[in-house]
């Protein structure tokens, strides 16, 4: 594990000023721990030698207190900046990884990402401040501090300062040995938790359909075998890091021990003056204590930077489609033109869909129709451009003709005026009216009920708290909230993805005439993923979706 990861340097500007900040403060220390030896050595030696009074010693004695006090603030200074770079990296990592996981789209987060992604963005990420806050300073303070000790016992005495520079390296050596023995157990313990997380959240998202097989009870044990092999990863790593810190400690006293008694030996024979001598007794253990301090915060840098390193290996993920810098046209007046486009992915025998066209237009349904497992989900992601063509062209047509392909638009700005509701449909813990106003978020209330109203759903109350993924709603009617949130965004293309499945047959019948009518009357191009014969019938035009096995005729 390196030190520094360069990566976060370049992430914000927030953590270079975090560095620049400690090293400054870690020069300001060196300077008061050498000053804070020397008012001690001075005061001691001519209170016993020279029997100076109290008055005499005063002027000594008020400035080993300023320095005192100097010292407390710049340890305070320290905890201040580093935690406040800390929240800043976090923050701006935190948008960087879920704008780039939304880049990549749903085909990417399908793969149990997800609960990868919550674990970095919450408790993760948040292990980073004891990077920043206690082992980033610490490593300054652990390359400043022993090289000014050192520059100042060699000013005062060059044998004291040869000691200190043999025994000093041992410290990071032992650091170095115990980082190479740790370096698997680290990663086993971020793995296991990785596991915990994503086993965690399959089951609460199949909760229901292991309650309807009764099958729920027998997940207990699978979670319990997760939890128990976390919690083995977790002593196993608190054992290594309470014997590192045993072996580090034994090293450094055992060095401080022998500057010790080498200068004890020379004081007894004469060889020094005890001014001399008591200034390199209280700084020798100067030039030790940042290093094994750092060998102490190690640990708690472990965990941050494993989360660091887990989301730049996320955020250097490219997208399957990345998009450039072309102004979309408008499709209210637009056109979405797909030709022969063909989708091939790892890991999938089937080319879905194959040789598909499309044409959408302003006021018209178009309804993609063919077997599961056809393309007909992919050729709505390849539209939102989630995924790009293996064959074929994407392409937007503007009111003058004017063509451009998906991949050349700025997709942010592309994915503004559409709305998608897919099968399965996400909602946050909070309010019926939130969760519809994530489409359109300066919407008032009244637009809010109108838009449930309008697709079956006017009894429910706006102030009704939903759980996580809709809890509190039956299928039918997530559904139907998640077509009302799509309707409410104004967007001139629709994109909807089996929107009536589950539904019984009157209040389906009601949802598709409010499709019909937001096609038809409001002049809006809606693009109808269906298998049911009523969702088929509304459409102006019917696209027969197919896929085909590589190699077939």
């Amino acid at each position: 594990m390196r030190a520094v990861d360069p990566r976060l340097l370049r992430v914000a500007r927030a953590a270079t000023v975090a560095l620049a900040s400690a090293v400054v403060l870690g020069l300001l220390t060196a300077a008061l721990a050498t000053a804070q030896a020397a008012l001690l050595a001075d005061a001691i030696s001519r209170a016993f030698l020279g029997g100076a009074s109290l008055d005499v010693l005063q002027p000594v004695l008020a400035a080993l207190a300023f320095v005192l006090g100097a010292r407390a603030a710049t340890g305070w200074a320290q905890e201040v900046v580093a935690q406040r770079c800390s929240t800043s990296v976090k923050r701006t990592l935190r948008r960087r990884l879920l704008a780039h996981a939304a880049a990549l789209g749903p085909e990417w987060t399908a793969g149990a990402r997800s609960g990868e992604v919550v674990v970095l963005a919450t408790r993760g990420l948040d292990a980073l401040d004891g990077y920043f806050g206690r082992y980033l300073p610490q490593l300054v303070l652990a390359v400043v501090v022993p090289v000014v000790v050192l520059v100042a016992l060699a000013v005062t005495d060059w044998l004291a300062a040869l000691t200190v520079a043999l025994t000093v390296p041992l410290i990071p050596l032992f650091m170095i040995l115990i980082g190479l023995a740790t370096e698997r157990q680290r990663g086993r313990r971020w793995r296991a938790l990785a596991r915990l997380a994503h086993h965690f959240l399959d089951v609460v998202a199949g909760l229901p359909t292991l309650k309807v097989y009764g099958r729920a009870q027998a997940q207990v044990a699978a979670l319990e075998r997760a939890t128990d092999a976390y919690r083995r990863e977790t002593l196993a790593t608190l054992r290594v890091a309470f014997l590192s810190a045993f072996a580090l400690e034994l090293a450094a006293t055992l060095s401080v021990a022998l500057v010790a008694v080498e200068m004890g030996l020379r004081l007894v024979g004469g060889g020094v003056a005890l001014r001399t001598g008591l200034f390199v007794i209280v700084l020798a253990p100067e030039a030790y204590l940042p290093l094994r301090q750092l060998g102490l915060q190690f640990h708690a840098s472990e965990e941050g930077l494993q989360a660091a390193a887990a989301a730049f290996s996320i955020l250097e993920t490219p997208p399957a489609q990345a998009g450039g810098t072309v102004q979309p046209p408008d499709m209210r007046v637009g056109q979405v033109r797909l030709d022969g486009v063909t989708v091939r992915r790892p890991g999938r025998p089937s080319e879905a869909p194959w040789a598909a066209d499309l044409v959408t237009r302003p006021g018209e349904i178009v309804v993609l129709r063919g077997p599961s497992g056809a393309g007909k989900s992919t050729l709505l992601a390849v539209m939102l451009g989630f995924i790009a063509p293996s064959e074929g062209s994407a392409r937007v047509v503007a009111a003058d003709g004017r063509a451009v392909g998906l991949g050349d638009l700025d997709l942010d700005l592309w994915r503004r005026q559409v709305a998608w509701v897919p099968q399965q449909p996400f909602f946050l813990a909070g309010t019926v009216a939130d969760n519809v106003r994530l489409a359109a978020p300066d919407a008032s209330d009244t637009r809010i009920a109108a838009s449930l109203s309008a697709v079956g759903l006017g009894e429910v109350p706006l102030e009704w708290r939903l759980g996580e993924r809709g809890q509190g709603l039956s299928s039918g009617q997530r559904r139907r909230l998640a077509v009302a949130r799509a309707l409410l965004r104004d967007a001139p293309l629709v994109l909807l993805d089996e929107p009536t499945a589950g539904l019984d047959t009157a209040t389906e019948a009601e949802l598709l005439d409010r499709i019909r009518a937001t096609a038809h009357q409001e002049h809006r191009a809606v693009v109808l993923a269906a298998h049911r014969p009523a969702a088929i019938s509304i459409a102006d035009r019917i696209v027969d979706v197919a896929a085909r096995l590589p190699g077939a005729a």
